[in-house]
């Protein structure tokens, strides 16, 4: 009688459903990180700031 009403229940569409949402989580967080990488450096900032307050 268990073992009947255990294999009635489908474990598939929750598996791909956390598959799914961890995809979506590892792939996000890579995009974050790429931006942060990307980043400008603060020499880099004070530098363009310096020449962007030149006087004419």
């Amino acid at each position: 009688m268990i073992n009947s009403l255990i294999a009635l229940y489908s474990w598939t569409n929750g598996v791909v459903m956390i598959v799914i949402f961890a995809l979506v989580c590892i792939t996000l967080v890579g995009i974050l990180i790429n931006f942060m990488s990307k980043g400008k450096s603060t020499e880099e900032s004070n530098k363009l700031n310096e020449d962007n307050n030149t006087e004419y």
